[in-house]
């Protein structure tokens, strides 16, 4: 790589407010706040909205739609395509 036109590449703590979720990987991503983690040291913190710990997919509360039935529902009250 060529030297000096990159970011700076770091640990950085990703941390689901919602869920209380935090995991610590590494990032390009510059922040201000900072956060103590576990082992003692401070690392720089970005808060982001949906995580693995709060997405309804991870979690098992997606809802599923019944799509089976949609289709005929909607030709019962509208009709076929072809029948006018």
């Amino acid at each position: 790589m060529k030297p000096g036109i990159h970011p700076t590449y770091r640990p950085v703590v990703f941390r689901d407010k919602a869920a209380g979720f935090a995991f610590l990987t590494r990032s390009t991503l510059t922040t201000d706040r900072t956060v103590e983690w576990g082992d003692g040291q401070t690392y720089p913190v970005y808060d982001v909205e949906v995580s693995s710990a709060s997405h309804p997919f991870y979690t098992g509360t997606a809802r599923v739609m019944d799509t089976a039935g949609r289709v005929e529902r909607f030709e019962r009250r509208f009709g076929r395509r072809g029948d006018r």
